[in-house]
């Protein structure tokens, strides 16, 4: 219990860098780089702007991928469907190809309907998804403003649960502990992998994260 309660105030403090970081460098995210390896596209979760990802940017970005961040996204406030879309026409304005999709919470649903509705031209490869609520969060349903999005018995999450011919492509990794999701992001048909970590946002930095990320994202298309 204690290391729990640890682990996320930890996360929180995490948070706060992240808000910090985002006020004292500014929104405007890196170039992709020149990288030879698999494009990679991070979406952040609600409320989050890109800063949230930059560890694994780095890390990607070390291993020779581009790196793509969308500023337009600002803090991904608005629905999945419509982020979405926006992000099918990023990956279209830059002709971008066997992409790997990397998400974190929301960023994960979005990355789920990128696979399941927009992504037509097939332009990814696969998604990574980070502590995404892919069954909904039970809590969301007494949330405010966009967290609401979440709730089990919306239509979006209904309709994501039910697509389920695009799990193989998805790989889910997730916290042994996420206060945000007291269930599990275990995905059925998915590539789950369940990490000996705590917290629902500073798993973005951890090692283990880290390293299963760029394991996944060098992966072969299949």
């Amino acid at each position: 219990m204690l290391e729990r309660t640890g682990g996320v105030i930890r996360d929180y403090g995490f948070v706060a860098r992240s808000r910090w970081r985002s006020i004292r460098i500014g929104s405007t995210p890196p170039d992709p780089g020149t990288g030879v390896a698999a494009p990679v596209l991070l979406i952040p979760g609600v409320f989050e702007t890109w800063h949230y990802l930059e560890a694994i940017g780095d890390r990607l970005t070390a291993e020779g991928h581009p790196v793509h961040f969308i500023q337009r996204l600002g803090l991904n406030r608005h629905p999945i469907e419509e982020t979405a879309a926006l992000v099918r026409e990023h990956l279209e304005e830059l002709d971008l190809r066997d992409v790997v999709v990397v998400g974190h919470s929301k960023g994960g649903l979005v990355g789920k309907q990128l696979l399941t509705v927009e992504d037509r031209a097939e332009r990814i490869s696969r998604l990574v998804a980070i502590n995404t609520p892919f069954p909904g969060a039970p809590l969301a349903r007494f949330a405010v403003s966009a967290w609401r999005e979440f709730a089990p018995d919306r239509p979006v999450i209904r309709s994501l649960a039910q697509a389920t011919e695009v799990n193989g492509r998805i790989v889910s990794i997730f916290s042994a502990f996420d206060q945000y999701i007291p269930g599990s992001s275990r995905l059925e048909g998915a590539t789950n992998v369940q990490l000996p970590v705590v917290g629902h946002f500073r798993v973005l930095e951890h090692p283990l994260v880290l390293d299963e990320v760029a394991r996944w994202a060098a992966e072969p298309r299949h």
